[in-house]
């Protein structure tokens, strides 16, 4: 599938994650955004809101389920491994934002991206970032190009 005009919408009300090409919703997946809430601050873990671009990918091809430090391959997750910490698994969209308010979004590393918690997407529990299950971030990746719009709201 060829988009034209891809855009992601994110709403941290409903923790859905849509695809949208033009006007015309392509795909619709639960996520999950943070778990304290939304905001803009450093170190808070809060997802921000408003407008971004997808300034980064990383991981195309990698292994569903491969481990993420630093945006570098560091291992494999399987479903049942025992972990806890909060993995960036699969693949990674690195959001720049467009707003004084969320100018420091690439700095802050927030990601739409895999995760080992996907018994969670549906509601908050991230640490700032937008996660998803592992085979449905393969797929939004593989739709969406650098540079895509992207709205995170209430």
């Amino acid at each position: 599938m060829s988009l034209s005009q891809p855009r992601i919408e994110v709403s941290i009300g409903t923790q859905k994650l849509r695809l949208f090409d033009g006007p015309r919703l392509v795909r619709e997946w639960d996520c999950s955004t943070s778990k304290f809430g939304i905001g803009f601050t450093e170190g808070s873990n809060k997802t921000p809101p408003g407008r971004f671009i997808v300034k980064e990918k990383h991981g195309a091809g990698a292994e569903c389920g491969t481990i993420f430090k630093s945006r570098q391959p560091a291992g494999l997750w399987t479903p049942g491994m025992e972990s806890r910490t909060d993995l960036v698994l699969t693949r990674i969209l690195w959001l720049h934002g467009l707003e004084a308010r969320n100018a420091n979004t690439f700095q802050r590393y927030i990601y739409i991206h895999g995760t080992n918690d996907e018994q969670g997407i549906g509601r908050p529990g991230s640490h700032g970032c937008v996660r998803m299950r592992n085979r449905e971030v393969i797929e939004l990746f593989d739709l969406v190009p650098e540079g895509t719009p992207v709205w995170i709201g209430e």
